[in-house]
């Protein structure tokens, strides 16, 4: 008997290099429209990154998040 082999989803997020500092990035995603995007994907989705078009891949693990708190530039 032959086994099929079953699909796995895996939610890739490409990395981009836009900036020196998290005030040179004019836009990003909010943990809001984050929550919104995925809710549709099942609990056990893998989620990993992705490099360079697909060359390298990375993994998200516990130890990858840290909070940073950078000061807002006024508006002159």
């Amino acid at each position: 008997m032959r086994m099929r082999k079953m699909k796995k989803t895996i939610l890739m997020i490409e990395g981009r290099r836009e900036g020196y500092s998290p005030n040179q990035i004019d836009t990003t995603m909010t943990i809001g429209k984050l929550r919104e995007y995925i809710e549709y994907l099942d609990d056990d989705t893998l989620v990993m990154l992705k490099n360079d078009n697909g060359y390298t891949y990375g993994s998200i693990t516990e130890s990858s998040f840290e909070e940073e708190y950078v000061e807002d530039e006024e508006d002159e």
